[in-house]
């Protein structure tokens, strides 16, 4: 079954090799795709988790999982293949968990979570996963996602409209360095919206410090799994999907783009170790990140980028570590703080949603009533949203709009 994975094309360099091609600017790639990860991402999870009821402990461990973990698996891979692989964890899987967690308890979560884990190996290990990537139709399960997503779109406005004294500075922040590129290369828009509010909290003296604990390093909690059946038909298919088609077909694509041609194989088993890893310290599934691993090859000599991929590894291991220091200090700001934040990170993730979804041309219908099941958010036979969304457009998609099932079952 292993035979599948992926021989790496170069020898894995030594210490003074690495040393060697290691420069300030890949440094800075890594540390950029770092901050990046480390704030409106992070508020991702806190918003999800917060709303789904769970502690600050269990919030620290699950921001200690996918950083420590994925910093880890990003140092081994990008070594061994001597390629930037940075691995992250998948957005549109931690909003569905918040879905989930409305309803679901986060041990039946982490069961779902191990069931995810081990499908993903299995779709690596046996090479099945390319043939999965071909045959999906990528509108249908982006009108999913968007439907998601779209919570984030409206929070944001929402959290603008309540505590504007807030919200107004962070996104006129976000839009001055996204409509300035070449202030947006130095300085990162999420980062400004970052500062901005912190700024505005720290003026009108919101900053709650009694919620911020001491400068501590992580004791990640252990969940004990619990397998049930409304929580592993809800997630695992969803969870699945998103990780090898929406996130690491990102990144794949991400690094094909640059040059580089990653191990699609490994990655996807390595995606699925990684959540099994993370599972069980509650932490949602692991996969290859699209937008960091573009910002790890944005400069530099093609042979080189790794070493920003390490960079960003390293980084991400000590952020885990002293995961709970960095999720009091962010919980210890008003709420609407981290609405903001997470709604500007998700605005191009969201966007890019809707043109995967509609603007193809192909699975359109299919792609529609995914969203529309998604966003009306109602439970059937306690299963979420999200999986009927996409057992809607599936088969309203089959019977409406054959042709472009043809299309490409003839392409696959």
């Amino acid at each position: 079954m292993l035979m599948h994975l992926d021989r790496p094309h170069a020898k894995a360099g030594g210490f003074s090799e690495i040393l060697a091609d290691t420069g300030p600017a890949y440094f800075a790639n890594g540390l950029i795709g770092f901050i990046f990860a480390a704030t409106g991402p992070v508020a991702i999870i806190l918003s999800a988790g917060m709303g789904g009821g769970l502690t600050q402990a269990e919030l620290a461990s699950w921001v200690f999982g996918v950083f420590f973990i994925n910093g880890l698996i990003t140092i081994v891979l990008s070594w061994r293949y001597r390629m930037p692989l940075g691995f992250a964890w998948t957005i549109p899987g931690t909003v569905l968990v918040g879905q989930a967690l409305h309803h679901l308890s986060i041990a039946e979560v982490v069961g779902a979570y191990y069931a995810t884990s081990l499908v993903i190996m299995l779709m690596g290990a046996t090479g099945w996963v390319k043939r999965l990537m071909a045959l999906l139709p990528m509108p249908i399960v982006m009108g999913m996602v968007a439907g998601v997503f779209l919570r984030f779109g409206l929070d944001l406005v929402r959290a603008v409209h309540s505590d504007a004294f807030i919200g107004v500075p962070m996104v006129a922040a976000f839009i001055l360095l996204s409509a300035i590129p070449s202030w947006g290369r130095r300085f990162p828009p999420v980062i400004g919206a970052l500062v901005a509010g912190a700024l505005g909290i720290a003026v009108s003296g919101r900053f709650h410090p009694e919620t911020l604990g001491t400068f501590t390093i992580a004791h990640p909690v252990i969940q004990a799994p619990v397998f049930s059946v409304a929580a592993l038909v809800e997630l695992v298919v969803p969870l699945a999907i998103t990780v090898l088609v929406v996130q690491n077909g990102q990144g794949v694509a991400v690094l094909r783009t640059g040059k580089h041609e990653p191990p699609v194989n490994t990655i996807a088993f390595m995606s699925g170790v990684g959540a099994m890893l993370s599972a069980l310290v509650g932490a949602v599934s692991s996969c290859l990140t699209g937008p960091t691993n573009a910002l790890l090859i944005s400069s530099g000599e093609l042979h080189r980028h790794y070493t920003a991929a390490l960079a960003f590894g390293l980084l991400g291991v000590l952020f885990g570590i002293f995961a709970p220091t960095f999720t009091g200090l962010m919980l210890a700001t008003p709420k609407e703080y981290i609405m903001v934040l997470g709604g500007l990170a998700m605005l191009r993730v969201l966007q890019g949603s809707f043109i995967s979804s509609f603007g193809a041309g192909k699975f359109t219908l299919g792609a529609l009533i995914s969203l529309l099941v998604t966003v009306a958010d109602i439970s059937l036979l306690n299963i979420g949203a999200a999986f009927w969304g996409l057992v809607a457009g599936f088969v309203v998609s089959s019977m409406m709009e054959q042709h472009d099932f043809a299309e490409l079952a003839a392409k696959a």
